[in-house]
């Protein structure tokens, strides 16, 4: 049995209803603080890098609706009264999150913990995520709507893209009773720090600085800000206290040389990803690096002043790393790291952790273990990945789209309770065209189906659902010749291919894409029904792949494109999402 994903719009986690069953459990990680301590949100230091919260919640299971995500609960009538549910407690487990939330940045204030992550070419990018336990995470808010509005690589003007670009690595802070998020991109060339009052509504200014500072960690320290960033050479440099620009005549200098130095001598990447800490009157430098015939493996520098000098150590060489300590409000401490996962993507995973003369000791005997040892709620991923019914003014806050969207080729008012695309350009394949919204897809198994009304279509165009990399492939419908034909299309090779076709003869088909992402299995299989209960495979299976030509995990994808003329449009109903 399978457990439906959805989630109401406008509504809250408590006012979504769990249908079933776990993806994958979750343990209790630890903030920036230090052995017994826990710094001020407002204070000075490691700019609030404050720590975490308490209980530990189990990651997986889907919950239902179709709606804008991220809303207060209790909307409606003001004397409606909506019960809390309840989930099952189960043994809390990694991975934390069983889909691609890579680059993790995380802080608490007070009981609360928030997350930035990496998205690269989707937008709204910079996804903003809430948990009260470090395991059950819900998508608040997105630091930026459009990294560049105007740029042709994020709009995918005259055949260019931003596949794998975007933006990268970010850092999230709070300081002075504000929210500060920053990241960079290798498609603009520039750095860029967000701020809010309010990190769940908003609203968010923007500080462009125009510098491409890789992989930048936002520091506030003494009154004075930074960025500490770089690749095997880790870099500091001083911004105005306001953390607007770059100070002139500020510090601007090696912070630690030849970083990698400390994991060996031949790497396949050299060391990069830093966040920085202030704990206990110790700043640490967090890293990641990749020695040549080993897994990812995350160093740790400390320094008792912030320009240095460092000392270093592997503090964990189990294929996880990328990301900082957090600890709870109780004292207990965890990593927060990601791990390659294959297809499904880079993986998040909470690391015990323990301290012995100031230096973080992670994992269990070296590793990352499998189980936590104790109970947490199990409320899936019904916060980051739900079903939709498109009933809202807006999308719910877990879609995002590829590259930068065309505002006059969709809409959920055109046909109140649908999603209609547009076609406003003829493109030649799915990765050439605009509008296409995503979601993750998820590990260990998932499904995610829709149903399509296709009266608006015209010849040459194509609508479906994908599962979405570089090496694609959808099941859709096509029309030549005013006869429309259901296809299955497979781009393993580099190239589109059709491998089945099945003429039709009506106006509205169901289509689902499932995954397999059981110990790397990574495939992934079409089908369809004519009536919405019977359903028939089509096509091969798609042998999926995690390539970094697009540098994420695979996606489910609602998409229409035309590659013959403009103009034609589809109504997309009931997405569901199921384990």
């Amino acid at each position: 049995m399978r457990a439906t994903i959805t989630a109401s719009k406008r509504l809250s986690l408590i006012t979504m209803t769990l249908l079933l069953a776990p993806l994958g459990a979750c343990s209790d990680p630890s903030g920036s603080a230090g052995p017994g301590t826990e710094p001020d949100p407002g204070a000075g230091g490691s700019g609030g890098q404050v720590t975490s919260s308490g209980g530990i919640s189990s990651g997986g299971g889907i919950a239902s609706g179709g709606g804008s995500a991220g809303a207060s609960a209790g909307g409606g009538s003001g004397g409606d009264v909506v019960e809390e549910p309840t989930y099952p407690m189960v043994e809390a487990r990694n991975p934390n999150i069983w889909a691609d939330v890579p680059d993790m940045a995380i802080l608490r204030v007070g009981s609360t913990y928030y997350m930035s992550s990496t998205t690269m070419h989707m937008n709204p990018g910079v996804p903003i995520m809430r948990s009260e336990d470090l395991v059950n995470w819900e998508v608040v808010s997105y630091a930026h709507q459009a990294l560049d509005a105007n740029h042709p690589r994020l709009n995918m003007s005259n055949g260019q893209s931003a596949y794998g670009q975007g933006s990268w690595a970010s850092s999230i802070r709070y300081h002075q009773d504000t929210y500060f998020v920053s990241t960079f991109s290798n498609t603009t060339g520039k750095t860029y720090v967000y701020r809010t009052k309010d990190i769940e509504n908003g609203p968010w200014q923007t500080n462009v600085i125009d510098a491409h500072l890789h992989d930048s960690s936002l520091f506030f320290d003494d009154g004075k800000a930074y960025f500490i960033y770089g690749v095997d050479d880790i870099r500091i440099i001083e911004l105005n206290p306001e953390a607007t620009a770059i100070k002139q005549g500020g510090l601007n200098q090696i912070l630690i040389p030849k970083s990698s130095s400390i994991a060996g001598t031949q790497f396949y990447v050299t060391a990069e990803g830093a966040q920085v800490q202030k704990i206990n009157d110790w700043y640490y430098v967090n890293l990641i690096s990749w020695p040549a015939g080993s897994g990812r493996t995350q160093l740790l520098y400390r320094s008792r002043n912030l320009t240095g000098p460092y000392e270093g150590r592997v503090v964990l060489s189990d294929n996880t790393a990328q990301g900082s300590l957090i600890d709870t409000p109780e004292g207990d401490w965890y990593a927060y790291l990601f791990r390659d996962s294959g297809a499904v993507g880079r993986i998040p995973y909470l690391v015990p952790v323990r301290w012995e003369d100031d230096w973080p000791v992670l994992g269990v005997e070296g590793r990352v273990p499998e189980t936590l040892g104790f109970q947490v709620e199990d409320r899936g991923l019904i916060g980051i990945i739900r079903s939709d019914e498109f009933d809202d003014d807006d999308l719910d806050l877990v879609w995002q789209w590829n590259h930068n969207p065309d505002p006059t080729g969709w809409s959920l008012t055109d046909r109140p309770g649908f999603l209609r695309i547009t076609n406003t350009r003829v493109d030649a394949t799915l990765v050439a065209t605009r509008n296409t919204l995503t979601q993750r897809m998820f590990g260990p198994t998932c499904s995610g189906s829709v149903e399509i009304e296709l009266s608006g279509m015209k010849d040459g165009d194509y609508a479906g659902i994908a599962a979405f990399q570089d090496k694609y492939g959808f099941v859709g419908v096509t029309q030549s010749g005013g006869q429309r034909a259901i296809v299955m299309v497979n781009a393993s090779s580099g190239t589109p291919q059709e491998i089945e076709r099945v003429d039709i003869d009506q106006d509205r088909v169901s289509l689902r894409v499932t995954g397999d992402f059981r110990n790397r299995t990574d495939k992934a299989e079409f089908h369809y029904s004519l009536d919405g209960v019977e359903w028939t495979r089509i096509g091969g299976t798609l042998q999926m792949e995690y390539l970094l030509t697009h540098f994420m995990g695979y996606r489910f994808a609602l998409f229409n494109f035309g590659t013959l003329a403009s103009g034609g449009y589809v109504d997309f109903d009931s997405f569901h999402v199921e384990e």
